[in-house]
């Protein structure tokens, strides 16, 4: 039997899922807010300090960004001294995203606090429930009928 109601606002996937992102993102931004670097840059940082040099499309699926906005965030941390655009060795026609000494100290700087913040979720949760919301959420993106495959 199907219902024509919406659920209460305290059982609404996208509201329970933006309230959660507002809670992992606090303590996160007040990082990030010492380290003058936004949200997206971070994530930009991090995919590249993780897979190396890619291409933009493959840093704006990865880093879970519009391609319009890693245009933008990208060229301010180039500006910045963060990341560096590189001419593909395989195929000179293709430009790469690579994070710099400077982005990678970036990371360093704010190791220890992002490796206590993911400890306390993970604390808070239990190990074993923090894996289930893990795949979970991946399983959740994947059926997105508008995500790439």
């Amino acid at each position: 039997m199907t219902s024509d109601r919406l659920p209460p606002t305290d059982q609404s996937l996208p509201i329970a899922l933006l309230r959660a992102r507002e809670a992992v993102m606090a303590p996160i931004r007040g990082m990030l807010a010492a380290s003058g670097v936004t949200e997206q840059q971070w994530r930009v940082l991090r995919v590249l300090a993780e897979h190396g040099p890619l291409d933009a499309s493959t840093v704006a699926e990865r880093a879970s960004l519009l391609f319009p906005s890693l245009t933008r965030t990208a060229n301010a941390m180039r500006q910045r001294g963060l990341i560096s655009q590189v001419q593909d060795q395989t195929d000179r026609r293709r430009q790469l995203l690579d994070i710099t000494a400077k982005g990678r100290q970036v990371i360093e700087d704010n190791l220890q606090e992002a490796v206590a913040i993911s400890q306390h979720y993970k604390m808070h949760l239990g190990a074993a429930r923090y894996a289930d919301l893990l795949s979970l959420l991946q399983a959740l993106a994947a059926s997105d009928p508008n995500r790439p495959r």
